[in-house]
């Protein structure tokens, strides 16, 4: 069946359609986008699908976006987008807002138990019985014209996503259905919560293993990374790559021949930025200790893993209770967290990650698993 494809190439337009979309109940939303060589990604297509047709709307000939911008906040129009945290991104940095209510149906397909992180093509096979070509998503989104097969592929996207919403919703219990909207909502709030660059060094590989002296250069470090890598618009690891972050902040050289010894360092690096670094590393060294960060934790003991399992228990019954994939109820991270409150002996504490239905579902059984946990053999 031939797909109702128009193209969307000017401000008046892009107003028109959204002054359309705004009185649907939902739109089906999708994007390409090019990040070969950007810390931010570059829109190269968005596509719209209201259950009928299929509007591609070219971000290279736009330049007022208030219009998609209102129907993003628009409370009274479901935005449905599958597996959306890089469409997120596109979104927010092409017109500065984010979409709400937010349906994805990848987690859509979760609750109601077909698969955990399913991906497009076998969401669309499983419930719209429809093999999808192998994807486009390698092609460069940024040429034009783009082929026949980009926009044949881009507006397949657009159309089949709005039928699966289609197929799904009325699926789902309202209980369900507002869990979709609520986790839709805390991918949202996780991008909007801004990153303070001073706090990096705490998730940077092998940090706990560094002294409070050393963390203080790994906290100048990862800030300046961070910051340079929005400024200049590259990737993290163009500034300095991961791997250098350690033995950096470890080993701290003074001057640029034992700098370009540092494990993973780059001769561009070194050449670009190498008088940087050395300063850098010489401000760390000299915070005096009562400004020095806090010593970080640990990892979990080996022995912790028992305990982790007992938990991961208690949402895997959740899980079968509900008919939902046990995948999406207690995040690793969020267990890890929770037991670092208290590890080994508590008392322990749920911890902010630990949010909404799953806070008031499981929150009170893993402390009270937690409580007990010392008296079994």
């Amino acid at each position: 069946m031939a797909i109702d494809i128009h193209w969307i190439r000017d401000d008046a337009s892009l107003a028109e359609h959204c002054a359309h979309w705004q009185r649907l109940p939902y739109v089906a939303l999708d994007t390409e986008f090019m990040r070969v060589d950007t810390f931010y990604p570059i829109a190269g297509l968005l596509q719209i699908g209201d259950g009928a047709s299929a509007f591609l709307i070219d971000p290279l000939s736009i330049t007022q976006w208030q219009p998609l911008t209102q129907l993003l906040e628009n409370p009274a129009v479901i935005k449905v987008l599958h597996a959306c945290s890089e469409d997120l991104e596109v979104l927010l940095r092409l017109t500065g807002s984010l979409p709400a209510p937010l349906f994805d149906t990848q987690l859509a397909a979760a609750y109601l138990n077909l698969g955990f992180s399913m991906g497009y093509s076998r969401l669309v096979q499983e419930v719209l019985g429809i093999e999808l070509p192998k994807g486009e998503t390698r092609s460069d989104w940024l040429q034009r014209p783009l082929s026949e097969t980009q926009v044949s592929y881009a507006a397949e996207d657009a159309v089949h996503l709005a039928e699966v919403f289609e197929k799904l919703r009325p699926q789902l219990s309202e209980d369900k259905y507002a869990w979709v909207l609520e986790d839709g909502a805390e991918l949202v709030a996780q991008l909007r919560r801004e990153v303070n660059p001073d706090e990096l060094y705490r998730d940077a590989k092998l940090a706990w293993k560094l002294s409070r002296a050393q963390l203080a250069v790994m906290r100048e470090l990862c800030a300046w990374r961070e910051r340079e890598a929005r400024a200049r618009d590259l990737p993290r690891n163009r500034i300095v790559r991961e791997q250098s972050l350690w033995p950096l902040a470890k080993l701290q050289p003074d001057n640029l021949q034992t700098l370009a010894k540092i494990e993973d360092m780059h001769p561009r690096t070194v050449r670009q930025d190498g008088e940087q670094i050395l300063e850098l590393i010489k401000t760390g060294a000299s915070v005096p200790p009562e400004q020095w960060p806090a010593a970080l934790p640990e990892p979990l003991p080996i022995e912790s893993s028992a305990v982790l399992k007992q938990l991961r228990a208690i949402g895997q019954r959740e899980a079968e209770r509900l008919n939902m994939a046990p995948e999406l109820m207690l995040r690793k991270k969020t267990l890890e967290a929770l037991l670092k409150t208290g590890y080994p002996d508590g008392p322990y504490q749920l911890p902010d990650s630990l949010r909404g239905w799953r806070r008031e579902r499981m929150g009170q059984a893993l402390l009270d698993s937690l409580a007990t946990a010392g008296d079994q053999p």
